[in-house]
């Protein structure tokens, strides 16, 4: 049986090499996926996003609200203008992501306590930059208050620490866990990247199984293997399985010994991790194929499901909030409880047995294609290949 697979993987290895399409999808693709995210949210937050400024008081205490809000490191001032109409164009034209509108009277009104209303509009379709920017604008508009309500309790004599009771009389202790910087490339290259690996992995499978198929290669992979559907596939896989695994342990390596992403959980829950979700988007997209013979459908089955997976993983909304159903469907991803293990035991540093149920998951689908070996024989040796 060793001898067999061993035989089977050697061919599978000259029918790699023979193919570009192997190089792509197995190599270049996931390393340059790994480097293009990773640089592209390498500074952790977004900074310098545009804003502009609407102000028609034009004092002191309003230019000084700006200088404020132009220090900050994820916004820059980059125009004033004349009207709020001339503001959300730029804003609807992209130039800007949010702009401030202070209107005249508002610092008199602010001396006199008569509660002036400053208004700042952001975009929402960006989200990160929406969000961002209006925590800045909702900000600076507190301090400002703040700062005009300081002073005028310094007049009456009053404390800086009486000030700071009146002005803030609870105070927020704030710890951000494991990630203190808000760094949204842990949050997401931790997602993302894992995903995309194993879409590639996904669409290969059913590819290198299909093409036996399609190049009339069938018959002599199953004389190989003795007609012995497991030896086969044990074979053709076993190059593969090599191959994505040193480019997953390369983009593990990568991420948390090179960027130093935060993994107190240790080295062996990331290995496993690794390992499991090689074989099980294998395991799915042979079941795939077994269950549809065909090139064409396995394919687009395994792609859409990998799709899919990135909705429902939870890494950009909460499975939580989802409706009932949705929530039970996102138990059918590997991706889901890849995600869900990195949270609970990589993320967070708590013990394997935290996640079981999602290691057990995982082995499930890695045993899916038992089921389907039957048909993938039968296919092998008796369908032909419609294009």
């Amino acid at each position: 049986m060793i001898r067999k697979i061993l035989h089977i993987a050697a061919r599978e290895c000259r029918l790699m090499y023979g193919n570009t399409i192997y190089l792509f999808c197995m190599v270049l693709l996931p390393v340059f996926t790994v480097v293009f995210f990773t640089s592209l949210l390498g500074d952790g937050q977004p900074t310098e996003l545009p804003v502009g400024i609407v102000d028609l008081d034009n004092t002191a205490t309003t230019r000084n609200m700006i200088r404020n809000l132009d220090g900050f490191q994820t916004t820059r001032v980059v125009a004033h203008y004349s009207t709020a109409n001339e503001a959300r164009l730029a804003m609807q034209k992209g130039e800007i992501y949010a702009f401030l509108y202070i209107p005249k009277g508002t610092t008199e009104g602010l001396m006199s306590s008569k509660q002036p209303k400053v208004s700042f509009y952001y975009n929402g379709v960006v989200m990160l930059a929406g969000s961002t920017t209006m925590r800045d604008l909702k900000t600076i508009c507190t301090l400002g208050s703040a700062a005009v309500g300081k002073t005028k309790l310094e007049m009456l004599g009053k404390t800086e620490s009486e000030i700071m009771t009146f002005l803030q009389p609870i105070k927020i202790d704030l710890h951000m866990l494991n990630n203190p910087w808000a760094n949204y490339n842990v949050y997401l290259s931790a997602s993302m990247i894992p995903g995309l690996l194993m879409l590639f992995i996904y669409l290969l499978t059913p590819y290198s199984i299909g093409t036996e198929l399609k190049f009339g290669r069938a018959k002599e992979w199953m004389e190989m293997a003795g007609n012995n559907p497991l030896i086969a596939i044990a074979g053709k896989m076993l190059p593969q399985t090599m191959v994505h695994l040193i480019v997953f342990y390369g983009f593990e390596f990568y991420v948390y010994h090179i960027l130093q992403f935060p993994h107190p959980g240790g080295i062996w829950p990331i290995l496993f991790l690794g390992l499991m979700a090689v074989l099980s988007a294998q395991a799915f997209g042979i079941f795939c194929f077994g269950l549809m013979p065909s090139l064409r459908m396995s394919m687009s089955v395994c792609s859409l499901w990998a799709m899919l997976s990135f909705s429902l993983a939870g890494a950009t909304f909460p499975v939580f909030a989802m409706d009932t159903f949705i929530q039970g469907v996102s138990w059918l991803f590997p991706l889901r409880h890849y995600y869900q293990i990195y949270q609970i035991c990589i993320f967070n540093g708590f013990g394997m047995e935290y996640a079981w149920i999602n290691w057990v998951c995982m082995l499930c689908f890695m045993i899916l294609p038992v089921f389907v070996l039957r048909n993938i024989r039968r296919a092998m040796l008796e369908y032909k290949y419609i294009p």
